[in-house]
């Protein structure tokens, strides 16, 4: 195809547009530069030859870029991507090789935040339509762009926009955000993501820090949050709070199948991370199906007292930690916080305070989605071969697109499975990049027929 060789004599104008785009700064968490990469992002695509355009729900809500070409010669059929311009804090700057935001190249490696999560998987959507319009004056079927710029913080306004400018993104199918390539450089095809619910429990003892000395007398917060813990799982990683699995379907025999299938490199992992077992000893297939299926219990952050260099004999008045629960299918986030909280008063706990930050369905597209082997036959032809995945283990807001737009979403990109996303030196790799942009053109021509 004339618009692969495009891609290929291309690559230095994807470079440099991806350098661009990791040079301006857009952290969700902190507010910083939102609005002025979601004009960066428009500028592009725009210089792309697709009209974009900024769409609004509120001031001080940070935009999406809106993205259109019209097929000349395929009306029938619209693709969407999905994708977001904000990132992860950097930080810590010290552990940075370069400067986090400096685009630098390395070999077959550009690095900086955002590079893979998610301005690298942006620039490849955007290159491939443009390869398109350059070859052919044309796309082989209608597309557009949704581009948000709260994913790293929630995705909290997504359904907001989806169901004010519901008409404007009707489509038939949906390419996600990201997609993991292994250590084998077969691009893992993800056909969900799990849900999500964060929430902070935090209990408070006394108005002010006091000496240690009065442990004798008051009670430390922090004790008090670590015996509440306890009730919450078990060392195998096992939720105790009742009925929480109660909504949870098995998989079914083709899923079992597919994860079966699934290769899964348990040496490299645990080199990569430098861990020596997994949870509850888990091996082969079980590892497996956790990752794609099992919910989780985790601990994000503890914090009281003191915790800088040094010792400081102080006993804190109060003591937060930061919970998220994994989420599968059928598991409603309002549903499993309401658990939680009655688990915690059921079992003493009811001084305990549960604050939710946030709360995330999951989803799935069917394996039988003839969407997902248009996907396959791309990813094969640009790769050399795939592997279809259930679900990935990570969460966005992939159910909201499913409830509103009632359209499949598959998951499908360059992100190196070690590319350190939210990690210093974060990095993307070029070849993966123009693997990624060949595959996204042969996806649009396969779904257009």
């Amino acid at each position: 195809m004339k618009v692969l060789q495009h891609v290929d004599k291309n690559m230095k104008g994807l470079i440099t547009d991806l350098q661009t785009l990791i040079r301006q700064p857009s952290v969700s968490a902190k507010n910083e530069c939102l609005e002025e990469c979601a004009e960066l992002v428009a500028k592009i695509m725009s210089r792309s030859g697709i009209k974009s355009e900024i769409l609004r729900i509120g001031n001080k809500i940070p935009p999406v870029v809106y993205g259109e070409v019209k097929s000349k010669q395929n009306q029938s059929k619209t693709i969407l991507f999905y994708n977001h311009y904000d990132v992860q804090p950097a930080e810590p700057f010290e552990l940075w090789d370069d400067k986090p935001f400096s685009g630098k190249i390395k070999g077959n490696k550009i690095f900086g935040r955002g590079s893979s999560d998610d301005k690298g998987e942006l620039i490849t959507r955007i290159k491939a339509v443009e390869s398109y319009l350059k070859v052919h004056g044309d796309v082989p079927c209608n597309v557009k762009f949704f581009v948000e710029g709260e994913e790293e913080i929630g995705s909290m306004h997504v359904e907001q926009y989806l169901k004010k400018y519901k008409n404007k993104l009707a489509c038939d199918g949906v390419i996600w955000e990201f997609g993991y390539v292994d250590q084998k450089n077969r691009p893992i095809i993800s056909l969900g993501m799990k849900g999500l619910l964060y929430v902070e429990l935090s209990v408070t003892e006394s108005i002010r820090d006091a000496h240690s000395s009065l442990a004798v007398l008051i009670k430390n917060p922090s004790w008090r949050l670590l015996e509440a813990l306890k009730i919450l799982r078990d060392s195998d990683g096992k939720i105790l709070i009742k009925d929480w699995y109660k909504e949870v379907d098995p998989f079914t025999k083709k899923e079992l199948e597919l994860i079966n299938s699934e290769p899964f490199d348990e040496s490299s992992f645990k080199k990569e991370y430098g861990i020596k077992q997994f949870v509850a000893n888990k091996k082969g297939r079980d590892v497996k199906k956790a990752l794609v299926g099992e919910p989780t219990c985790n601990i994000a952050g503890f914090i009281s007292g003191y915790v800088g260099p040094g010792a400081k004999t102080v006993l804190p008045a109060n003591a937060l930690v930061k919970i998220d629960f994994r989420l599968v299918p059928k598991m409603d986030p309002k549903k499993q916080l309401a658990r939680l909280e009655q688990h915690l008063r059921s079992k003493g706990f009811g001084d305990v305070k549960v604050t939710m930050i946030h709360g995330e369905a999951a989803s799935r597209t069917k394996i039988s989605d003839p969407f997902v082997s248009q996907v396959k036959e791309a990813a094969n032809e640009s790769f050399g071969k795939s592997i279809i995945s259930v679900s990935s283990a990570g969460t966005g807001p992939m159910y909201s697109f499913a409830k509103i737009l009632a359209v499949p979403s598959i998951s499908v990109g360059c992100t190196y499975i070690f590319s350190r996303i939210h990690s210093p030196n974060e990095f993307a790799r070029i070849d993966l990049l123009k693997k990624t942009t060949k595959c996204i053109c042969l996806i649009m021509d396969k779904f257009a027929s």
